[in-house]
C-alpha cells in the first residue's frame, strides 16, 4: 500500500469482517467545464452554487450543492461522506471554473442544528476515552499498528478508528475487542503517512501549520528534481517534512520555478563579453538575479533580462 492509499476494516456485525478495496484518492486528472456533474447523476446549471466542505474527522475537502438560502463560511452541515453521514465545516463558495467529477460532487442534506453541535462536542471526550482504550487494547495484543485518531459519526452508531502500519494488520480480535466494549459498529481505517500529517496537523519547518492540514489536503507527488530545480540542500533532514516524506511546499512552488529558469540560463554557462570570459556562479529564480565570475575573481550580479538566447547560446545584451 502507498501513502495515497487507504485501506478499510469494517466490523458489520460480532462475527464478520469486511476488507475493502484501497479507496480512490480523487487524483484522476479531469477537464476544466462550467457545468459541473455528479448530484443524482444531473447537470447542474451553471448559476448553482457550489460549495467546498472540509470534513471535521479527516480534514479532507468536498465540494457539495445546497437546496436553500445562501451559506456563509463556517457554517456547520450534515453531509454524506465516505465515512457515513457526518458534520463538514463549510469553506467557501467555489467561484469560478471547476474541475470536478460525478464521484466528487455532493448534496447538503441541512444546515447543522444546536443538538447536532452539541453532540459533536459531547462526542469529542467520547473520542479520547475511545483513543485511550483502543490504543491499551493494540499494546495488550502486541499489534504492529500506530493509532492516529478516533472518531464518532453524528448520525450513524459507528466508530471510526485511524491507524498507520508497514504492512496489512490482522486485527480482527481487536475488533471483536472493541465491539464488546462500545456496542457499536467499529470501523479500522489504515492510511499513509502523510495522510497522518493531513489529520493530526502541526508546525512544519516554516513555522507555519502544515501545508496538507491548513490549506490543501490534496497530496501531490513530490520529487527530488523539485527541490534541485529550487536550488535547495539535498540533504534529506532540511527537505524533508515531520512525516519524513519530501515537503509538499516543493510542488507548490516547482512551477514557478520551472518556468523561471527556463528564461534563465544554468549554473555553469560561460559567455564571453567585452573579450572576458565569465561564467555564471549563481541564479536566483526568486529575484531574477544572475551572478557571473571572470578569471581574474569578478563579480557582478545582472538581472535576467540582461541575458538572451542568441542562436542557442546565451549572451549579454549590450
Amino acid at each position: 500500500m502507498d501513502d495515497t492509499g487507504d485501506v478499510v476494516y469494517e466490523d458489520f456485525d460480532d462475527n464478520d469482517i469486511l476488507a475493502l478495496e484501497a479507496a480512490d484518492r480523487h487524483d484522476a486528472e479531469t477537464e476544466d467545464t462550467d457545468v459541473i456533474y455528479g448530484v443524482d447523476k444531473k447537470t447542474l446549471q451553471p448559476g448553482t452554487p457550489v460549495y467546498q466542505l472540509r470534513i471535521t474527522c479527516s480534514n479532507e475537502t468536498i465540494f457539495a450543492v445546497y437546496n436553500g438560502p445562501e451559506l456563509k463560511p463556517g457554517t456547520a452541515v450534515l453531509v454524506p461522506t465516505r465515512y457515513g453521514r457526518d458534520l463538514a465545516r463549510l469553506s467557501g463558495k467555489v467561484c469560478g471554473r471547476t474541475m470536478s467529477s460525478i464521484s466528487k460532487i455532493t448534496r447538503i442534506e441541512r444546515v447543522a442544528t444546536d443538538i447536532d453541535i452539541e453532540k459533536e462536542k459531547i462526542n469529542k471526550g467520547k473520542e479520547e476515552e475511545a483513543f485511550k482504550i483502543c490504543k491499551q487494547k493494540i499494546l495488550d495484543r502486541n499489534m504492529e499498528m500506530k493509532l492516529i485518531a478516533a472518531h464518532f459519526l453524528i448520525e450513524e452508531s459507528k466508530i471510526i478508528f485511524f491507524f498507520t502500519a508497514e504492512s496489512r494488520v490482522d486485527f480482527r480480535g481487536l475488533v471483536k475487542d472493541l465491539v464488546a466494549i462500545f456496542k457499536s459498529r467499529i470501523e479500522l481505517r489504515q492510511i499513509g503517512i502523510r495522510d497522518e500529517a493531513r489529520i493530526t496537523g502541526g508546525l512544519g519547518l516554516c513555522g507555519r501549520a502544515f501545508c496538507c492540514h491548513a490549506i490543501s489536503d490534496k497530496l501531490k507527488p513530490v520529487a527530488i528534481k523539485m527541490a534541485k530545480e529550487q536550488n535547495l540542500s539535498l540533504n534529506s533532514m532540511k527537505i524533508s517534512g515531520p512525516c519524513g516524506r519530501l515537503l509538499c511546499c516543493l510542488a507548490y512552488e516547482y512551477g514557478f520555478y520551472a518556468e523561471q529558469r527556463s528564461t534563465m540560463p544554468n549554473e555553469g554557462t560561460k559567455i564571453t563579453s567585452g573579450g572576458t570570459l565569465w561564467k555564471i556562479t549563481e541564479v536566483n529564480a526568486v529575484c531574477g538575479m544572475i551572478t557571473i565570475s571572470s578569471e581574474d575573481g569578478r563579480l557582478q550580479r545582472l538581472s535576467k533580462d540582461s541575458f538572451e538566447k542568441v542562436d542557442n547560446h546565451w549572451v549579454i545584451r549590450k
